[in-house]
């Protein structure tokens, strides 16, 4: 739809100019520092780094029934810049010119109500939010459309000429980050950190094909992570993971698509989000509390993170009900199917502490829950979901299996409606899925297939055939329906068909 065919009185403000004012803030000591130049922990005392608008107040003078209609109108807009998670320009980065924002198609992924079997299978209304249909196939192309938008900001600007990208990855964002790489080239490359035999096949082969330098290296995503963080403490490089708060500004376009879908109302709703490094759920409370802070949401919805018990350290921190006698403790983490989870030491655990606390506080009442689940259960409900209409991947079932832990523990009930995420798309984990049809899991996933989830394929070639097709060797005539017929008869006997009378 175009500019002049929108009512006149919203035309002037469907196409945002750069505004705000834009500053690292310190978690720890509170300082701030400008953003002209990358940023990943505070100068002063070194801890994590989130983005605030000091002009935030500003977003207030627009009414709520104000921002809905500007939304809303925005989705009819063909402006490739503010189709994506830059339609909420105003609260991810308002500095940025649309010029400099990178749009690959991310972002509004689909949110697709379960059917009545499996919702009757859970025993509460929920939706999946399909994050795997994200360009690389993730939900992390969210937050580099925000950091790469930046630093293309910066080249276009004259502060850089040439960047190179690093992240550590146990998959997805390494996929992500050479994939927004490579369509800045090139001004920018990029270079990846994986752990030695820890990404899938079809992870790995995304951050290749996209030209990045892929290095491998012994341990696990935290022995990764601390080598990146030497290489960006060392060297001119633009590190990418969450530990940068851009990606984070990204990732609460989640929130926000979430909040328009329910028409922006939110009471009695239920997001359920894995913890990996924490970023994700980091960026899904600081958006809800920034359209609740405007209005656009009367209420803050309740927010489950998820962990598998072989990587639970911000399960195990919260455990502790009073909050003076909390202590985060990194831990050592097991084999688990859920990979990009699979961190002992969460960069993010900062942000979620200062978020959830203030995430409660505006509430009025606790509304942040991290519950645990077993190995078992996150493949047996990926299975499950996938059996009954959905995409999910192996962090999607560790989300159902989150939201059944949830209603079992008592901090979520039968009558609100939960939004589960799909951070991926199954095609990324199908190894997993191959392991548990065919009971090849190693000893220390802790996995045993339930014989009813199982399935393989079965090869139909019935001993009474002579003689079958082959390539380059097709049959015809008599032999050609006779191999039609036999087979036929033997897969209808094994679907016990009934001939149509």
């Amino acid at each position: 739809m175009k500019l002049e065919q929108f009512p006149e009185a919203i035309q002037p403000h469907l196409i945002p100019a750069p505004a705000g004012d834009l500053v690292y803030r310190c978690l720890g000591c509170a300082a701030e520092f400008g953003i002209q130049e990358l940023l990943y922990t505070c100068p002063s005392c070194g801890q994590v780094l989130l983005i605030y608008d000091r002009q935030f107040e500003r977003l207030k003078q627009r009414s709520p029934e104000a921002w809905r209609q500007l939304f809303d109108y925005r989705r009819m807009l063909t402006v490739p810049a503010l189709m994506g998670i830059y339609r909420y320009h105003e609260f991810i980065g308002p500095v940025i010119p649309l010029e400099a924002v990178v749009y690959l198609g991310e972002g509004h992924t689909p949110m697709v109500e379960a059917n009545a079997h499996l919702q009757a299978a859970v025993g509460i209304r929920f939706y999946y939010k399909n994050d795997g249909q994200n360009p690389s196939a993730s939900f992390k192309d969210r937050g580099m459309a925000s950091a790469f938008s930046y630093i293309n900001f910066l080249i276009q600007s004259g502060r850089v000429s040439e960047m190179l990208a690093v992240c550590a990855s146990t998959g997805d964002t390494s996929a992500a980050a050479a994939l927004y790489a490579s369509y800045l080239q090139p001004h920018i490359k990029s270079a990846v950190l994986l752990p030695h035999k820890k990404v899938t096949p079809q992870q790995l082969s995304q951050p290749l094909g996209s030209g990045a330098r892929v290095y491998e290296i012994p341990g696990v995503f935290d022995d990764c992570m601390k080598v990146v963080e030497a290489l960006s403490e060392r060297y001119d490089v633009a590190l990418l993971n969450s530990k940068n708060a851009w990606r984070i500004l990204g990732q609460e376009s989640y929130s926000y698509e979430i909040a328009q879908a329910f028409e922006y109302e939110m009471i009695d709703k239920v997001v359920v989000v894995p913890i990996g490094n924490a970023g994700n759920i980091t960026a899904v409370m600081s958006g809800f509390l920034k359209f609740h802070q405007v209005g656009l949401i009367a209420q803050l919805p309740k927010i489950i993170g998820v962990q598998s018990a072989h990587a639970d350290p911000v399960y195990q921190y919260y455990r502790e009900a009073d909050p003076a006698k909390r202590r985060f403790v990194p831990q050592s983490v097991r084999s688990s199917v859920a990979q990009a989870a699979m961190i002992g030491n969460p960069v993010s655990m900062p942000r979620v502490i200062e978020l959830a606390r203030h995430y409660d506080e505006m509430a009025g009442q606790q509304r942040v829950h991290v519950v645990q689940v077993t190995e078992q259960a996150i493949m047996d409900w990926q299975l499950r979901a996938n059996r009954n209409g959905h995409i999910a991947c192996t962090h999607g079932g560790e989300c159902l299996a989150g939201l059944e832990q949830g209603l079992a523990a008592g901090v979520i009930n039968k009558n609100e409606v939960a939004v589960i995420d799909s951070t991926a798309h199954a095609l990324k984990f199908a190894g997993f899925q191959e392991l548990y049809f065919e009971n090849r899991f190693p000893e220390d996933y802790e996995v045993r297939p339930d014989p009813e989830l199982i399935n393989a394929p079965k090869y139909v070639h019935p001993q009474t055939l002579v003689r079958v097709p082959a390539p380059g060797a097709p049959l015809s005539g008599p032999d050609f329906d006779q191999f039609v017929q036999t087979v036929t008869q033997a897969i209808a006997d094994d679907l016990e068909l009934k001939k149509r009378s």
